[in-house]
């Protein structure tokens, strides 16, 4: 039995809804008294640890075991977690991969079953999950839930396979989540009612407050491309209990500044009711989810985060069941080595290889935005990359097979003689290239095969990589390496042209069918409006 453990400090009490001076004592893990001191005045807040309700954990670029390393200096003590990235990769075994590294972290992981592998089938992925390779999953006591129902056409329009898929995770009694980009009206009822019960993918206030009015969940989400709490922060007022926070994909460059204790910062700052924004970070998904973590209740699990102030939400220290794993920003955790997994066929390309199929007439254009996933579209006559004009080639190439890559124009990324790749490309992770030549597009493209996955930028005389040999989604660094390394390749795209906030996130989404309006896969364009290869 270990001595005991005692803090003091404004006692955060998300039951009750009250916020009071006192001392909790730690015992063997848990909280073994609670003593409320109103004579006292303290400077600093005990809150329940805090919960990122949905992320991709892979998008960090980093494995469980660093991811949790890194969230934690920050106060969080548990993520709502799906691994399709991973799966679309190296299916079922990239999966038991994630839950295997994650039992190396105190930080606590709720796995959900992918249940959209890949998320269309107008794209070339890894894996295949149909009900059976679903119910697999969800049949583990480590997978919580049914993660994001992406293919929402195929929810509105009752397709038995996907319905199939819904059927298992309410046969086992697990929750399921959503995935409803500018879903609104019928079409929205129609998705709520086959049983989904939340959505990060709310792109108005409206919209999110429609899905809220149907009992759907919403987490408000902040991530590193995709940054929707500007829009949606009134429903933590609106609704306060059908609220979360989460940030869906984060850089490790975001991670190692702040992570969901800035969302209750701001929230704060913009006039939302303390608790709501508390609750949101902590109550409401431990609630929703069924999770085994404490909300500072006598004889609940001693997950704990002290801040400085409900105004900046500085982390002072964490503890996880007892455990001081976080101080004043630094982590109390030892780096642990990660032995990599990976599946990488694509073989070098030409520079012939990127030509633009030629087309009478106008020609549809991808446009991406600062700060969204979303993309618009414009139409021109032109038939090659023209730089001044800031369109760029845009290619997919599939990591999967040797076949021809699907070559476009996008406009938005601002790139002069330069190129950017990435094989982390949602949700498949095939190749996505972004250049002003066809030459740069191959030796971007080319850097990225050499090193069987990564992030990769050519220029005049520059070639630059950072190796991810986890399925080409993940470092084996420390987040603080990963994190320079990214860094120092975004600000060289953006010193060649690149306006964008984080040029390779938004690269990311590019190949993204389940989002609006104009994609690309590497089997080619593709009109999310009407679900189809163009």
């Amino acid at each position: 039995m270990s001595d005991p453990i005692r803090l003091s400090g404004n006692i955060v009490d998300v039951i009750t809804g009250t916020i009071a001076p006192g001392k909790i004592t730690l015992s063997d893990g848990r909280i073994s008294a609670i003593e409320l001191t109103p004579e006292a005045t303290y400077n600093t807040y005990l809150c329940p640890g805090l919960v990122d309700a949905h992320v991709h954990i892979e998008s960090s670029l980093l494995p469980p075991s660093e991811f949790g390393r890194a969230a934690l200096t920050h106060g969080t003590v548990a993520s709502v977690s799906d691994p399709h990235e991973i799966a679309n990769v190296l299916g079922i075994p990239g999966v038991e991969w994630m839950l295997e590294d994650a039992k190396r972290t105190p930080f606590a992981i709720y796995f959900g079953a992918p249940s959209c592998v890949p998320a269309t089938p107008f794209e070339t992925a890894g894996a295949n999950f149909g009900p059976d390779e679903v119910d697999q999953l969800l049949a583990k006591d480590e997978i919580r839930y049914l993660a994001e129902v992406m293919n929402f056409p195929a929810v509105i329009s009752r397709d038995a396979r996907m319905m199939a898929i819904i059927e298992k995770a309410k046969i086992r009694g697990k929750r399921i989540d959503g995935h409803a980009p500018a879903v609104t009206g019928e079409a929205l009822q129609q998705y709520a009612s086959a049983g989904i019960e939340t959505d990060h993918e709310s792109i108005t206030l409206d919209e999110a407050r429609q899905k809220c009015r149907l009992g759907m969940k919403i987490a408000i989400r902040e991530g590193s491309a995709a940054r929707n709490f500007d829009t949606l922060w009134p429903l933590l007022n609106e609704f306060p209990e059908l609220c979360f926070f989460c940030s869906d994909d984060k850089h490790p460059d975001d991670l190692a500044i702040s992570h969901i204790n800035a969302l209750i910062a701001r929230a704060i700052g913009h006039g939302v009711e303390p608790m709501h924004a508390l609750r949101a970070a902590s109550l409401n998904p431990i609630q929703h989810y069924g999770l085994n973590l404490g909300c500072l209740q006598i004889g609940d699990s001693a997950d704990i985060a002290e801040f400085d102030s409900l105004t900046t939400m500085r982390c002072l220290r964490c503890w996880k069941s007892g455990q001081l794993v976080a101080e004043n920003g630094q982590t109390t955790l030892p780096y642990l080595p990660t032995t990599p997994i990976n599946r990488f066929d694509a073989t070098q390309k030409q520079p012939s290889d990127f030509k633009l199929p030629s087309t009478d007439g106008a020609r549809r254009i991808i446009v991406a935005l600062d700060g969204q996933i979303i993309t618009d579209e414009t139409e021109a006559t032109a038939q090659s990359a023209n730089p001044e004009q800031d369109l760029c080639y845009i290619a997919v190439v599939n990591r999967y097979a040797d076949t021809p890559p699907a070559v476009a124009l996008i406009k938005g990324f601002g790139l002069k003689d330069a190129a950017i790749a990435s094989s982390v490309s949602h949700d498949s992770h095939n190749i996505v290239v972004v250049g002003t030549s066809t030459e740069h597009l191959c030796r971007a493209t080319n850097l990225i095969i050499q090193v069987q996955g990564g992030l990769s930028l050519t220029a005049d005389g520059i070639e630059k990589t950072l190796p991810l040999p986890i399925a080409g989604l993940m470092s084996t660094g420390t987040c603080q390496d990963v994190a320079h390394a990214f860094t120092s390749l975004s600000n060289t795209a953006k010193q060649f042209g690149c306006p964008l906030a984080s040029p390779y996130m938004t690269l990311s989404f590019m190949a993204l069918l389940v989002i609006p309006k104009l994609k690309i896969s590497d089997q080619g364009l593709f009109d999310v409006s009407t679900f189809s290869l163009i």
